[in-house]
């Protein structure tokens, strides 16, 4: 993929926030030693035993605080030095609640102060670590909290939701608006008595909820937290510690843990898995990272002249090939697993990442629940000096462990191509993207029917697995799929438009691979024409939930898609093998229509034959197909499983931009 296709994406757009140096470095990381043991800080009420990695530093500082933010030490405590860059401090009595930091001399020079890179709790802003017992932040309950059954990957459907966006509007009827909290309540409605947030959610019958960033991030000022600042979260600070300002008190650094793990208990409770979105990638700056406090240059890539590299565009990119900050990563990840009962990761530009580190850390996560969903960005947003058939590049899917790549081929194919607004896709009658939407049905796996050649982007099946491919049409980066049929098709009505939205998702949803949707895209979800906004005003990026109302019958449809989806296992096989086996394209003679069954009872199903037909024609179509007595059950308007109307012979008309699925 061109740097250029992959260049909008949300970690791109925190350029402006960040503090990046651009100094050289003479570090050679391959010096280093590797410590394997623990890190980070371990609470008793006994004592309280503190690790860092700082492996060229001279002495090492513990300054302890009585507060967050603000005051003087109340305690300094110089480190011991150990083995393999390990220093270590033991503090002999109850220190729970204290905040700390630590400072590196290294070169003659003293680091910033800092927590560790594995802090676990942090006050206001994160600029201190703070001694957390952590199983007094566990909620009632959280010891039997349980993630809902999964038994295949390909069974998820995933729903990405930002925080803030979910419960902010002032008709939401949420209370925490804008908190871990506020996608924990209950019993909500919209002004109409419409249910709202997990409510609404849950109604919808996804089966899990992609959270963008929830860790701390670096664009908030907790401070402020009447200033109704926005962001997306794309900067990190403190990878192992949630996001206060998501929080209601952000100076106590128990508050946040115990929001979050109430959230995910809450989602659980109410049949959905939990997602999170994480940014190893990179982080918000170079200088005040807390990477560089302890080891200057070791965790980021470089130039051959030293620079370093910017495969994020953002200014600095990760080094996880390094053994300690592979270690850090999986470390990282099963912290989340362990300890907030996290279901699955989403990788924010998984592409700059080696596969290695990929592979270990989901065999490890696996180990423990094989059901964990890992995907992430198959690219970059600019050149890496790490070789890139040594990367998690889409391209390179086929040697992942269990870990998929987002299909931008189906989602360019559905709606056209990111980087030319005006560019149309299939569901607005394109003719050259059949085959782009073909090979997104099969879930991008190897399949007899699919010309490579024609397909715009992928010129070879890339996922090994059905497992290995998002099949979606839209993301919180670019605009909503609602803009952007809008922008691209300037001349079309509403009620035409709305169409091309269902057409659009009902293609997600009747795919194979792992069906992925946008929050708010059951409502027409706009952001009034804002493309990329991650750090626009609430009122460009809430769900106005008075659009549930109005927008009733599209809400109904994709509830009944979705339905359609999980009711129905052929829609969601397990092996490439099957799909070669089961999925059929039928020949239309029209670059505007497809035609596939699924055939034999595909992956156990009910029903022995399923047709799908997708029409991207603005006009009617007669469609030859199968000889025989078919049930429709969809229609583009209603999917009812009972039956909507016998089609008989062996053609049907299928209105323009429509998408009809049948049975036998």
């Amino acid at each position: 993929m061109s740097i250029l296709r992959s260049v909008l994406t949300g970690v791109t757009l925190v350029m402006a926030l960040t503090s990046i140096s651009s100094a050289q470095t003479t570090v050679k990381p391959e010096k280093y030693p590797v410590y394997n043991g623990e890190l980070g800080v371990k609470y008793s009420p006994q004592k309280t035993t503190f690790k860092v990695w700082a492996p060229d530093a001279s002495e090492v500082k513990l300054r302890l605080y009585a507060a967050g933010a603000n005051g003087k030490a109340i305690q300094t405590i110089d480190l011991e030095k150990k083995h393999s860059g390990l220093w270590q401090a033991e503090i002999k009595h109850n220190l729970k609640n204290k905040y700390y930091t630590f400072q590196v001399q290294q070169d003659g020079k003293w680091s910033l102060e800092a927590p560790d890179i594995y802090a676990k709790a942090v006050g206001v802003n994160g600029h201190r670590g703070m001694v957390v017992d952590l199983k007094s932040t566990d909620p009632q309950g959280w010891s039997k909290d349980k993630s809902p059954k999964l038994k295949n990957t390909t069974d998820a459907v995933i729903y990405e939701a930002h925080i803030r966006d979910i419960s902010i509007d002032p008709n939401s009827g949420i209370k925490h608006k804008g908190k871990f909290l506020g996608l924990a309540e209950t019993g909500t409605k919209g002004p109409d008595g419409k249910s709202t947030g997990l409510d609404h959610i849950k109604e919808l019958g996804v089966t899990h909820v992609h959270i963008l960033p929830a860790f701390d991030f670096n664009s908030i000022d907790e401070t402020k937290p009447d200033a109704n600042q926005y962001n997306w979260g794309y900067d990190p600070l403190n990878y192992n510690v949630p996001e206060g300002s998501y929080s209601t008190n952000p100076y106590d650094g128990n508050v946040r843990i115990k929001e979050f793990k109430q959230m995910v208990q809450a989602l659980h409770a109410n049949g959905l898995r939990v997602i999170l979105d994480v940014v190893y990638n990179h982080t918000a700056d170079i200088d005040h990272s807390n990477y560089t406090q302890f080891a200057p240059g070791y965790f980021y890539r470089h130039n051959a002249d030293g620079s370093y590299s910017n495969a994020t565009g953002c200014g600095n990119e990760f080094a996880s090939e390094q053994p300690m900050a592979h270690k850090f990563v999986i470390e990282s990840v099963l912290y989340w697993v362990r300890e907030y009962h996290v279901d699955g990761f989403r990788f924010d530009l998984m592409g700059t990442h080696d596969i290695k580190t990929m592979n270990a850390l989901s065999d490890t996560l696996h180990a423990i629940d094989p059901s964990i969903v890992i995907y992430g960005e198959g690219w970059t947003a600019g050149s890496s000096p790490y070789p890139e058939d040594k990367r998690a590049m889409k391209k390179n899917v086929l040697e992942l462990h269990k870990i998929a790549a987002f299909s931008d081929d189906i989602r360019d194919g559905i709606k056209g191509g990111f980087s030319d607004v005006k560019e149309t896709g299939f569901v607005s009658g394109n003719p050259n993207s059949k085959m782009s939407v073909m090979f997104g049905v099969t879930a991008s796996v190897q399949h007899p029917q699919i010309d490579y050649t024609k397909v715009a982007d992928s010129k070879a099946p890339w996922a090994k697995e059905p497992y290995g491919t998002i099949s979606y049409a839209s993301c919180h980066d670019d605009n909503t799929l609602f803009d952007r049929l809008r922008i691209s098709n300037p001349d079309a009505s509403e009620a035409d438009l709305i169409k091309m939205d269902k057409l659009a998702n009902a293609i997600v949803l009747t795919s194979q691979g792992i069906a992925f949707l946008h929050s708010g895209s059951e409502l027409l979800r706009t952001k009034q024409g804002i493309a990329n906004s991650f750090k626009s005003p609430d009122n460009i990026n809430e769900i106005d939930w008075s659009r549930k109302t109005k927008y009733a019958d599209v809400f109904s449809y994709y509830k009944q898609m979705i339905a359609l989806r999980k009711d129905h296992p052929a829609f969601r096989m397990t092996t490439a093998g099957e799909i070669r086996r089961h999925l059929k394209f039928v020949e239309t003679g029209d670059p505007s229509t497809i035609v596939y069954q699924l055939t034999d009872n595909a992956n156990g199903d009910k029903w022995k034959t399923i047709l799908v037909i997708l029409n991207g024609s603005k006009n009617a179509k007669t469609v030859i197909i199968p000889k025989g007595n078919w049930e429709l059950v969809s229609d583009g308007n209603q999917t009812n499983e009972a039956g909507i109307n016998a089609v008989n012979g062996s053609s049907v008309i299928v209105p323009g931009t429509t998408a009809y699925v049948l049975h036998d």
